[in-house]
């Protein structure tokens, strides 16, 4: 009897709180408060507090009533594909400047691919807060 009670509370689904979509939202779009709920229900690798995706932006579609993943979400991108961005080599006291043309959408943080416009070479660069790319040595 008490070999079944075991098997039975390994085997039961393990409720959590859950954040869900309230409505479709778009890749790309930011989530806002009204956009998400909490609620309890079984999950696997789900966000499970709304702070973690307000204010967000959606990387892939979400689905209403579906688990928001956190790989669903990121910072808000401040760079679109095509932008022009002022592009940055630093090595010590040395610091080269140009201008380039961003390849893809990132965010802070987020690496992308930048074509330097000088020189009409592609290289990847770190963005910063203000939208600058850095490249890495």
């Amino acid at each position: 009897m008490i070999r079944v009670l075991i098997f039975l509370a390994l085997t039961t689904p393990a409720f959590a709180e859950t954040v869900v979509a309230t409505r479709t939202i778009r890749a790309t779009d930011v989530i806002t408060a009204s956009d998400v709920e909490l609620l309890t229900v079984t999950t696997a690798d789900a966000a499970d507090h709304v702070d973690l995706v307000i204010g967000m932006e959606a990387r892939v579609a979400l689905y209403a009533g579906r688990p928001i993943r956190p790989a669903d979400v990121g910072p808000p991108a401040i760079v679109d594909r095509n932008d022009l961005v002022p592009l940055v080599f630093q090595s010590g006291a040395l610091t080269i400047t140009t201008e380039g043309r961003s390849l893809g959408r990132g965010g802070v943080g987020d690496v992308i691919r930048v074509m330097n416009l000088s020189s009409r070479t592609t290289v990847t660069a770190k963005l910063s807060q203000k939208g600058i790319a850095y490249v890495s040595p």
